[in-house]
């Protein structure tokens, strides 16, 4: 072989193994970055549907529902803006149960992708229930905390708090699963 001939083979096998490459392997690799990405978003925005939990049940809980003072306009303003909070609950609910296999299914642990789904539906099921507004409260309340820090806490903090958020969540699903529905 003379060196034409061997820089012509040179050419034509790295013209096939880009090739090859660009048709194979790269659009793998652009799927793949794709999912990953759309994981990590969901489990992003799963953490700020915690936040809005916890920080509505903190506004109802502050908020009084009416004080002898407030004029019958102010009354009602704030009677709105409690409706719009408890819609805040419903819909960051809502997101977490209609997208919970994008954002569970993304942390690699079983027992990580059963607490997430185990959360997601146990507060839907509260957000959902005729139970009276200060239950509701109490109820996402003990079921948030635990989950918010355990999945977005910093790791010091999940770690010296991971068996009491367990015992705690676990109580509040046995408090859930013990109570009566009413009856009609």
């Amino acid at each position: 072989m003379n060196l034409a001939s061997t820089l012509a083979l040179t050419a034509v096998t790295a013209v096939v193994a880009a090739t090859a490459t660009g048709l194979v392997v790269t659009p793998r690799l652009d799927a793949r970055k794709k999912r990953i990405g759309e994981a990590h978003t969901a489990r992003d925005t799963f953490g700020t549907h915690l936040i809005t939990v916890l920080a509505t049940c903190t506004l109802l809980e502050q908020t009084p529902l009416d004080v002898p003072d407030w004029t019958p306009v102010l009354r009602d303003r704030m009677k709105g803006e409690r409706e719009r909070w408890l819609q805040q609950l419903d819909d960051a609910t809502r997101w977490m149960v209609d997208n919970v296999a994008v954002y569970a299914g993304s942390w690699p642990l079983q027992r990580h992708k059963d607490f997430a789904v185990s959360y997601a539906a146990s507060a839907r099921g509260v957000v959902l229930s005729e139970r009276d507004e200060a239950t509701k409260r109490e109820l996402l309340l003990a079921l948030t905390t635990p989950v918010q820090r355990q999945f977005f806490g910093f790791w010091w903090t999940r770690a010296r708090h991971f068996a009491a958020d367990q015992q705690a969540f676990s109580a509040t699903l046995a408090r859930l699963n013990s109570e009566q529905p009413p009856t009609p």
